[in-house]
Order: C-alpha cells, then sequence, then structure tokens
C-alpha cells in the first residue's frame, strides 16, 4: 500500500516544556497520545513513543518544533528556548528507522493548522493562531491554508529598550508576556519579599512554581498573583493589537498552557488590544480560544503528512 493509501500518521509536538506523541486518522481524529517532559533524551523518548504507535497503516510523521525550520533540508535552524534541538537530525533518523515520509514545521504553524483542519479555525478563512505558553509562537492561515512561513510573533519587539530575550533581541513579546516571563517576574517578586499565597503553594521554593500556580492563586484572590495576570495580560494585548491592525484577520485563536487564566490574563488582554487596534477592525475581528487544546499541534501535524503527500512531497 501506497502512503496515499494509509489511514493514520503519526504527529508529534514538542514544546518548552512537554512533548507529545499522537496517532491521529485521517479524518482528523486523534486515537492514542502519549504525553513526556521535554528534555535532552528527547530523540530517544520520540523513538519509544513512535514505535508505541507504529504499524503498516502509517502514512508518515511529522514533528512541529518551536523555532525557525529549513523545510527544504529538514532542519531546525534555531530554536530560542529549546537550544539543544538544533543539533538533532530528527527528520534523518526517522525516515531511517521507520521507512516512511518524515516532515518538520513549526510548532505554531502546525496548531494553527490542526485548528483549520479540525478545530474552531474551520469557522474562517483568514485567522492568527497564538500559542501561550513556555515561549509564544504564531501560525497564519490565509484563505484556508496555511501559511508556510516563519511567523514568529512572539519575537514582535514591543519594548525598544527592553529585558534580552533569548532570540538575541531585546523586548520581544515572549520576553514579557509568555508563561516564562509571569514566572521569572513572579520570582524576582518573592525573592525581594513580596507576601503572596505563591510562597505556601510552593514550600518557598520559587523555583518550582508554575504557571498553573499562578492561576490558582489569582483565582484565589492573591494580589501579586493577580497583579503579575494582568501586567502581562497588557503587554500580549499590545501584541494583539499590532496583528490586528497589520493583518485584519477574521480571528485571533489562542491556545496553549496559559489558557486556563482567560478570566484575568487573556481578558486584560483583550481590553488592552481593543484600545490599541484601530476601532473598525477591532470589532471585525473574534478573539477565541483554541477548540483542540494541547491536541491542536499534534493533531495538525498529522494533518500536514496527509496534505503534503497529496501535494506530491515525500
Amino acid at each position: 500500500m501506497t502512503a496515499m493509501g494509509k489511514n493514520f500518521a503519526i504527529g508529534i509536538d514538542i514544546g518548552g516544556t512537554n512533548m507529545r506523541t499522537a496517532l491521529v486518522s485521517r479524518d482528523g481524529q486523534l486515537v492514542r497520545k502519549i504525553k513526556e517532559t521535554t528534555s535532552e533524551e528527547l530523540l530517544n523518548i520520540i523513538l519509544k513513543s513512535v514505535r508505541d504507535l507504529f504499524s503498516d497503516d502509517i502514512a508518515g510523521i511529522c514533528i512541529g518544533v518551536a523555532g525557525l525550520i529549513d523545510r527544504e533540508n529538514g532542519r531546525i535552524l534555531v530554536s530560542p528556548n529549546l537550544h539543544f534541538v538544533e543539533e538533532i537530525d530528527f527528520v534523518s533518523v526517522l525516515q531511517q528507522t521507520f521507512g516512511v515520509p518524515v516532515f518538520l514545521e513549526n510548532d505554531a504553524n502546525t496548531a494553527a493548522f490542526g485548528e483549520q483542519w479540525v478545530g474552531v479555525g474551520k469557522n474562517f478563512s483568514h485567522f492568527i493562531l497564538l500559542t501561550l505558553g513556555t515561549g509564544i509562537g504564531g501560525g497564519i492561515i490565509y484563505e484556508k491554508k496555511l501559511l508556510r512561513i516563519s511567523a514568529e510573533i512572539g519575537h514582535m519587539s514591543i519594548d525598544v529598550t527592553g529585558e534580552k530575550c533569548p532570540c538575541g533581541n531585546a523586548g520581544c513579546l515572549e520576553t514579557y508576556a509568555s508563561a516564562r516571563a509571569i514566572l521569572s517576574k513572579a520570582t524576582s517578586l518573592l525573592e525581594q519579599g513580596r507576601e503572596s499565597l505563591l510562597t505556601e503553594y510552593c514550600g518557598g521554593n520559587f523555583y518550582k512554581l508554575t504557571a498553573e500556580d499562578i492561576n490558582r492563586a489569582a483565582l484565589d484572590g492573591d494580589n501579586l498573583a493577580r497583579e503579575l495576570l494582568k501586567d502581562t495580560g497588557r503587554y500580549l494585548g499590545i501584541g494583539i493589537a499590532n496583528i490586528i491592525n497589520i493583518m485584519s484577520p477574521e480571528a485571533i485563536i489562542l491556545s496553549g498552557g496559559l489558557m486556563g487564566a482567560w478570566d484575568i490574563y487573556i481578558q486584560e488582554a483583550i481590553k488592552e488590544a481593543s484600545r490599541r487596534s484601530l476601532k473598525q477592525l477591532f470589532e471585525s475581528v473574534k478573539i477565541v480560544p483554541s477548540s483542540l487544546l494541547d491536541n491542536a499541534g499534534i493533531i495538525g501535524s498529522a494533518g500536514l503528512v496527509f496534505q503534503l503527500l497529496a501535494e506530491g512531497h515525500s
């Protein structure tokens, strides 16, 4: 049976904190998922996960990873939050091991494709997806097609004299509005002696804090946690306003680990975006949550396998 006749694909989503591998059907149904912590043993973890899911009915594999991608040669050029993956030739190793086509794509692009394929993005012809996690990624769908471009929205400069970003630039959006930004500021303020429920949540070890802890404390009425989410939300709103003014999308779809903080972080972002966007453009855009949540990337990666094979890529 040729790859085009096979019924399943394997999608892989490598994030700054977790990596997921999934078996997905040709109609976009997630059949089985494996979740692991992202570490420097990543290649071995991926090989084991793919072996657990592999069969003769697999059309191919696609890996979504944060960073700039050389699609022609199947290499990761730079990944600011995961530098160690730049040295790994995922495509060659997986092709040699499993004998099926293997593709590489930016993780926010795969998430955008997933939403357009079987998620809330089906309702729009033109949308921008933002992944809000350790960093901030972007994917662009235009006329129902994925633009396979860098779309590094998280590295848009929003403060010309701002803090240094791992990418080498200063003042990047993700330096102010990502989960890493929230946790960095929380740790700094707690070390300075700010009172907060967060001290109890982490047993005094501030480096154990998670974004979920910040949101939980905020919902429990903690002033510091609420302040952090509102501040970072305002920065996110600046980025969203820039996107609206430049791209005038039908929708902005938000996904990633910070979605649990919708009531404070996201609402503050929407308010800031409304103040900074051109009124007519803001009124015509819908800002909505992902319907696939943290499965968007793995489903989108698998969906790209079917599309790229249909287009003659191998």
